[in-house]
């Protein structure tokens, strides 16, 4: 946000997204401000960053539409396992583009669940989640941080692992079920040799197409 107000964009961004989004980029306007006032009373910018950015909570459905592209939600599951005060309070969307020579999903981060195989449906690009528990578990031994974790810390970041996101499997069972075009994997797991193969074979196990590996910069 700010580097585009930076850049001299006067013009409205609309930040469309599930319950608190507007309180969200409220937040971060309020953030910037300090710099917006500067800025301004140096005399290098005109208008202030508080009548750019706009934050808008919608519900699932249709929630935006125009001449090139309509846009459709559906809630997932990346919070349910939440208990206690925050059960409930935070939601998870997945968003479907449909322009007129193509259909794209974004799962967001979800666990498995048939709003989001709805959603995805005939799509021609899935972008997908993916989640390696096992790789993500080595990862957080290797640095030390798991050593460091009591108990139900440790409890908590496994349940958020197997329930709040999809592993490989599920992308795969998701993208055969919803009959999409391509898949591509993201949100991936750091690795030291950037190799992906093995997530590619194993949603290649139950999904047909193509499947590819999120980076920086692709076009479709």
């Amino acid at each position: 946000m700010s580097v585009a107000w930076d850049n001299q964009r006067t013009q409205p961004i609309n930040v469309y997204g599930p319950p608190r989004t507007e309180d969200l980029v409220k937040a971060a306007v309020q953030y910037f401000n300090i710099s917006s006032e500067i800025r301004i009373a140096d005399g290098g910018r005109s208008v202030p960053i508080a009548q750019v950015f706009f934050g808008h909570d919608v519900r699932p459905g249709l929630v935006y539409q125009d001449a090139n592209v309509k846009v459709t939600v559906a809630e997932t599951t990346h919070f349910e396992f939440h208990t206690g005060a925050a059960a409930g309070k935070h939601k998870s969307y997945a968003y479907r583009f449909e322009a007129p020579d193509r259909v794209v999903v974004f799962t967001g981060d979800t666990g498995p669940n048939d709003a989001l195989t709805n959603l995805a449906r005939d799509a021609d690009l899935l972008v997908s989640e993916a989640n390696s528990v096992e790789e993500r578990m080595q990862g957080l031994i290797k640095s030390g941080q798991w050593e460091l974790m009591p108990p139900a810390q440790r409890a908590g970041i496994q349940r958020q692992m197997t329930q709040g996101h999809l592993t490989t499997d599920d992308v795969g069972k998701m993208a055969s079920q919803a009959r999409v075009k391509t898949v591509v994997l993201t949100h991936l797991t750091a690795k030291p040799d950037d190799d992906y193969t093995s997530w590619v074979t194993d949603v290649k196990k139950y999904f047909s197409g193509q499947v590819l590996v999120a980076k920086d910069l692709m076009e479709f």
